[in-house]
């Protein structure tokens, strides 16, 4: 009987220390917003593009975001989204863009994942898409960016949520995308798509050491 009671009180009191630790207020990190980026950087010169509808705000459920394009002298713009949670422990977790792209008609026809060299000799791995609507055709690169660390994979993201949930009280995290067309002047399609993953990926590396302050560690 004492053995039973001592192993009773010991579970009623890991279950008072979970629902403590669950009902924690989440630690919402302090940041600036996302309309602080700059719009002039490394030779690039950004413009804002139309804000969302407000019903597709609410669907994507992010509590910051930019859409800009930026240009560099003759180059082809890139466009740039930033989606921003704060928290995603009511639901509003990141949506992919591979489930978003075909709902507006853009289809996938290549899909891989590269390593880009940023600052400090850092690689990060991202994703690499071709989207096709009609006759135009776009590359796309994409990753999840939470706490300091950079995530293609959605599902890998998931786990480093829930990890970030139970050590720090923190879900956190944010969708980066960069869309860079394909010029109609290449002499095919390969050389297009090379033009256009290239533009890409300058871009990028031109933009990651700007967003500390902006995606909090």
């Amino acid at each position: 009987m004492k053995i039973r009671i001592v192993i009773l009180s010991a579970v009623m009191l890991l279950a008072a220390a979970a629902i403590s630790y669950a009902s924690r207020p989440e630690i919402i990190p302090i940041r600036q917003s996302l309309e602080g980026l700059p719009m002039h950087f490394a030779g690039w010169e950004g413009m804002r593009s139309s804000d969302m509808e407000q019903k597709v705000q609410d669907l994507l459920g992010v509590d910051d975001y930019i859409r800009r394009v930026y240009y560099q002298g003759n180059s082809l713009p890139v466009s740039l989204y930033i989606g921003y949670h704060d928290s995603q422990r009511a639901g509003d977790t990141i949506h992919s863009p591979m489930n978003c792209m075909p709902g507006s008609g853009w289809l996938p026809v290549r899909n891989e994942r590269i390593s880009i060299p940023v600052n400090n000799g850092e690689d990060i791995v991202v994703n690499r898409i071709t989207i096709q609507k009609g006759d135009v055709s776009q590359v796309v690169l994409y990753w999840y960016q939470s706490q300091g660390r950079v995530i293609a994979s959605e599902y890998i993201g998931k786990i480093h949520t829930v990890l970030g949930a139970m050590r720090y009280n923190r879900t956190d995290a944010a969708l980066l995308r960069i869309v860079s067309p394909l010029p109609s002047n290449a002499e095919s399609k390969a050389e297009a798509e090379t033009i256009a993953e290239k533009t890409a990926i300058e871009f990028v590396q031109a933009l990651f050491p700007l967003l500390s302050d902006f995606l909090p560690d």
